[in-house]
């Protein structure tokens, strides 16, 4: 079966691209043959801009000019990323050659394909853009052709009333439904849509040793910061671990300041080496979650400032690991390791589900 996926594509995170890759590779290791829509809207293209103004307020001529100046060296820089993650979906995410910018192009040129797939990852979160493009709801597919979403994530427990109608038109017309955090189920079963399943993120498809091709060895003791918040909390937490055992910091956030070593020009090989082999992964990353569970790694979740700390509880409580997520230092003076004999039983078992799911969902 040739099948077309949509997804967030080419916003170089580290989450991002590897779910897109494992949701490709899972699909044609059933003997489909699956590649991403190249769907890439304006709010979606303005990734390492050189020339970009954030601010409507530099967005005058000669203060623009001098913004850009300033800002040039750093964005320059910040190429070695782009340069890092675009040989990765090069080498190993296959990609429709027509380039979509909007959805009535999409509907314009249909994708040749035989079923559609929408997800994983945050395309449904409506406090961005992409929540709102009715293209991540495959609204530019036919109703002939079959459409599925799987572990698409609104990332947030209600949907403001502006959204909801075009939630509801859309999902409707899906033949099967899989969101991944549980809030997702509750969120169209206020909207009378019943029937979702929750599914795990993609990256759950695919085991660890398959992971582990992607890594280096790395020989140094050190705890894994991946920290979008500039937390406050996590800095404490690992400043500490590091006075008592010696340990170094690493991460993957330009906005760490107190790491030994900063990674954050790498590609997703370097994160996938670094949450593999830590002594502590400390986190408010849904996919630094994910892997930590995959590869068995120890770990502490720090809830986010943003209003989307839904997809770290769901994804914990399902595995009955709630009290990883913590908001206080008091909080994290009672962790204790993961026992993932009692843990890795019931992440298979939710595997299994997820990949009877797709394999339902494609013969139905």
């Amino acid at each position: 079966m040739q099948i077309k996926t949509i997804t967030c594509h080419e916003v170089y995170n580290h989450g991002a691209t590897l779910q897109e890759y494992a949701l490709l590779v899972y699909l044609n290791s059933l003997s489909h043959k699956a590649e991403v829509i190249h769907y890439k809207p304006p709010y979606l293209s303005q990734h390492f801009n050189l020339t970009a103004v954030g601010n409507p307020k530099f967005n005058l001529p000669l203060i623009k000019q001098l913004y850009i100046l300033v800002k040039l060296p750093k964005r320059m820089k910040m190429l070695q990323r782009k340069r890092a993650f675009d040989k990765f979906h090069t080498k190993y995410i296959p990609t429709g050659k027509k380039l979509y910018s909007s959805n009535e192009e999409l509907k314009k040129d249909l994708p040749e394909a035989d079923a559609f797939i929408c997800g994983s990852d945050q395309i449904w979160n409506s406090f961005f853009q992409n929540g709102k493009d009715p293209a991540f709801y495959l609204n530019f597919v036919p109703d002939f052709k079959k459409k599925i979403s799987y572990a698409a994530s609104f990332a947030i427990d209600k949907l403001n009333e502006e959204v909801k109608p075009l939630v509801k038109e859309n999902v409707l017309r899906l033949d099967a439904v899989g969101v991944r955090e549980t809030s997702g189920v509750q969120i169209l079963s206020d909207l009378g849509i019943h029937g979702a399943e929750q599914v795990l993120d993609p990256v759950f498809l695919l085991t660890r040793k398959h992971w582990n091709q992607f890594t280096f060895p790395i020989r140094e003791q050190f705890v894994f910061v991946y920290d979008f918040d500039s937390n406050p909390l996590i800095k404490e937490i690992v400043l500490k671990l590091k006075k008592e055992n010696g340990y170094a910091i690493y991460t993957v956030n330009a906005n760490i300041d107190y790491a030994d070593k900063n990674f954050y020009l790498e590609g997703p090989e370097t994160f996938l080496s670094l949450v593999s082999q830590s002594n502590l992964n400390i986190t408010n990353s849904f996919h630094s979650v994910a892997f930590s569970l995959i590869f068995n790694q120890q770990l502490v979740v720090v809830n986010r400032a943003e209003k989307i700390n839904t997809r770290m509880r769901d994804l914990l409580a399902l595995f009955n690991l709630q009290d990883y997520l913590i908001s206080t230092t008091a909080a994290f003076n009672f962790w204790e390791p993961i026992e993932y004999s009692k843990v890795n039983p019931l992440i298979q078992e939710k595997v299994e589900a997820s990949k009877q799911f797709l394999v339902k969902s494609l013969e139905g």
